[in-house]
């Protein structure tokens, strides 16, 4: 009953039940993808995108079945599509001949003019990072530009890792909606 209470709660968009979901979900989800997948930060990363399309289609959920299994399905759903995504980003095998050939051909140092792009599309993204919230910033700035793992942020920031996750997550489609909103 209490589970019902918080979807209920998390259906009117209050983030103390979403938080409350996730955490309360959260292993069974991740547990379950790596069981599928044999990969951690696959695992992780199909697990922190289910409960992003979740908490953006609750309103759909059908209360008659348990809520973890609807989150067991969207897990499997995003994870047939990354498998698709991969399969279609495979490359046609090569010998090792046509592979050297083909290295001393390319010159795969960057151009003058792929330093400039490369800079001015930093420079963009630093500027659309502004516009989100400080708190937000700040995850993005520690997770993505000092590269430190979730529970490092945690520890920094001294808070539990299940609000790291949802912050980031939260910062990283706030950003996706600014960019979105400035092409």
């Amino acid at each position: 009953m209490e589970i019902r209470n918080y979807i209920e709660k998390a259906k009117l968009g209050d983030q103390v039940a979403f938080t409350y979901l996730l955490d309360h979900y959260w292993n069974e989800v991740y547990g379950f993808m790596l069981k599928r997948t044999e990969n951690e930060t696959d695992s992780e990363d199909i697990t922190i995108e289910t409960f992003s399309k979740a908490f953006d289609k609750i309103a759909t959920y059908n209360p008659e079945f348990q809520f973890n299994t609807w989150l067991i399905a969207i897990a499997k759903n995003v994870h047939i599509d990354m498998l698709r995504k991969k399969k279609s980003t495979l490359f046609v095998e090569i010998t090792d001949e046509e592979d050297q050939q083909a290295y001393n051909i390319a010159d795969s140092s960057p151009s003058a003019e792929d330093d400039l792009i490369t800079e001015q599309n930093l420079s963009r993204l630093l500027q659309f990072i502004k516009e989100l919230k400080p708190h937000y910033q700040e995850v993005i700035q520690l997770r993505y530009f000092q590269e430190m793992s979730y529970q490092e942020i945690a520890e920094q920031l001294q808070e539990p890792l299940s609000n790291v996750k949802i912050k980031l997550l939260r910062a990283k489609k706030l950003l996706a909606e600014i960019i979105e909103s400035k092409r």
